[in-house]
């Protein structure tokens, strides 16, 4: 895909100094895991114990503890190994026959990120039935909210079950929107069922600013959370970071939080060289300025931030007059258009990082998140401002492509000849075919479709025309043409 092969090119081409610093990491490590066991000892432990200090210093949570991984989904993982040695006092000894009288329940949000229940219950060995979805709020607050009274009723529930409520899973910007759960709230609830809760997310940057909204700094009381300052710094392959907080050490030795290996406390040392070099005031302006690339998009479209989130998200909708068009069609019309507007601003202004996500209400939207991309990119305020132009640009040529559909389809069907095909996930006014009903053979038929495909590109220069192969419905039967149907984009010119 074009706008991959861009993020990639922008990506090696912005690694710069820190990046490179990042990289150094991976070769010391492997230099000095050969020392004489005593000093890697020292070293490492060092190493270690000041990566975690600064981390936890820069991100507001006091007393905590870390654990550095590779898979940004292994510190939850080690997390609820931690939450059940804790619940349960002879799982150490018994193991998993602890679990068969009062199984575990961990709950996560609707709008967490895609397979992460499945993947926590297949690494830990738990049934499906342990993984609880919260569903989010609908009427009162964001739609990618968990709703926190719905909460309490499930655990309500578990509990009379004989189950046990073991670990919720809360968003600090979820995967799709960037919104921020209600975490005091949350945290509250946790405690009044003695629940471990982990919160992760995106708007964790936010935590090294000097302001820093409510809903997000609630985080810093949580029982553990992840962090993953490589996309929020521009830092390749560094490790994603786990911070927690548990009283008892044999306990996260045994979940597998700390180790007495001394090659495995090497990890840390790619973000150990690349925060030193950055430095605090590197680091906190780095985050600053993705915020202010937010805002800077937001202030462009008139766009109020509500629920404080570094994450614009916005979809390409027109709502025309319902006659003669349902609402399945102009919804899909919309979806089809809105896909098209991302990848168009992906390829027009590559550096921006937007792309295009599937929210579960809103359906095909575009997403602007700098604080995951722009220290890769190296965006700058006037490739915003690019976009917005771009964005200008394009919303009229949609408007003119969606109002005129049912115009072009009526146009079509009143012609001898040519046959309408409807496909309402493709953006474009239409698609017309020449057909004769039989009395042609194929060859003439497409002979006289490819034809058509010269001429209409010859006489307008507005409108952009190309061949494809479609299935369409004919007697109730899916029928899959033979030739190819000439396809009409959506006009370039208003």
């Amino acid at each position: 895909h074009y706008s991959d092969m861009m993020f990639l090119v922008c990506r090696l081409q912005n690694v710069g100094e820190q990046g490179h610093m990042a990289l150094l990491g991976h070769s010391l490590a492997a230099y000095i895991s050969v020392l004489e066991r005593e000093r890697l000892r020292k070293l490492t432990t060092r190493i270690l114990s000041d990566t975690t200090l600064w981390l936890c210093r820069l991100f507001r949570y006091e007393n905590g503890s870390a654990y550095y991984h590779e898979d940004d989904r292994e510190g939850l993982l080690k997390v609820c190994r931690l939450a059940i040695h804790s619940c349960y006092e002879d799982y150490t000894v018994e193991g998993f026959n602890v679990l068969y009288n009062k199984l575990p329940v961990i709950y996560i949000s609707s709008a967490a990120r895609t397979g992460l229940g499945q993947t926590l219950c297949n690494q830990l060995g738990l049934p499906l039935s342990c993984m609880c979805r919260v569903p989010c709020n609908t009427m009162f607050g964001s739609q990618h909210q968990m709703d926190v009274a719905l909460l309490d009723r499930l655990i309500k529930d578990d509990i009379e079950s004989g189950k046990l409520p073991l670990l919720l899973v809360a968003n600090a910007g979820t995967p799709g929107a960037g919104h921020t759960d209600k975490l005091g709230r949350l945290k509250e609830l946790c405690e009044q069922y003695n629940m471990w809760l982990h919160v992760e997310g995106v708007n964790l940057a936010t935590l090294a600013l000097g302001y820093v909204s409510s809903s997000v700094l609630a985080a810093t009381k949580c029982d553990s959370m992840t962090l993953t300052p490589g996309s929020w710094l521009g830092l390749p392959a560094v490790p994603a970071v786990t911070v927690y907080r548990h009283e008892d050490p044999s306990l996260s030795l045994a979940a597998g939080l700390t180790s007495s290996q001394p090659v495995e406390k090497l990890r840390a040392l790619p973000l150990w060289l690349s925060l030193q070099y950055l430095g605090h005031d590197g680091i906190v302006e780095r985050i600053k300025h993705a915020s202010q690339l937010v805002r800077s998009s937001s202030s462009s479209n008139d766009v109020e931030d509500e629920f404080s989130s570094p994450v614009v998200v916005f979809k390409f909708s027109l709502e025309l007059p319902t006659i003669g068009v349902n609402e399945c069609s102009k919804n899909s019309s919309n979806f089809a258009l809105s896909l098209q507007l991302g990848e168009q601003l992906a390829q027009l202004v590559p550096a921006s990082g937007v792309d295009v996500v599937e929210l579960e209400d809103e359906g095909t939207c575009v997403r602007f998140s700098p604080l995951m991309t722009s220290a890769v990119l190296g965006t700058e305020v006037q490739d915003v401002d690019q976009l917005m132009d771009c964005l200008k640009m394009k919303i009229p040529v949609l408007i003119c492509t969606l109002q005129l559909r049912e115009e072009f389809e009526q146009e079509v069907k009143r012609t001898v000849g040519l046959s309408y095909i409807e496909d309402l996930s493709w953006p474009g006014l239409g698609i017309v075919r020449y057909n004769t009903d039989g009395k042609k053979d194929e060859k003439e038929v497409e002979k006289i479709n490819t034809e058509l495909l010269k001429k209409l590109n010859e006489l307008e220069s507005d409108l952009s025309f190309s061949l494809g192969n479609y299935h369409y419905l004919q007697n109730g039967c899916y029928y899959q043409p033979s030739g190819q149907c000439p396809q009409f984009f959506f006009p370039q010119t208003v």
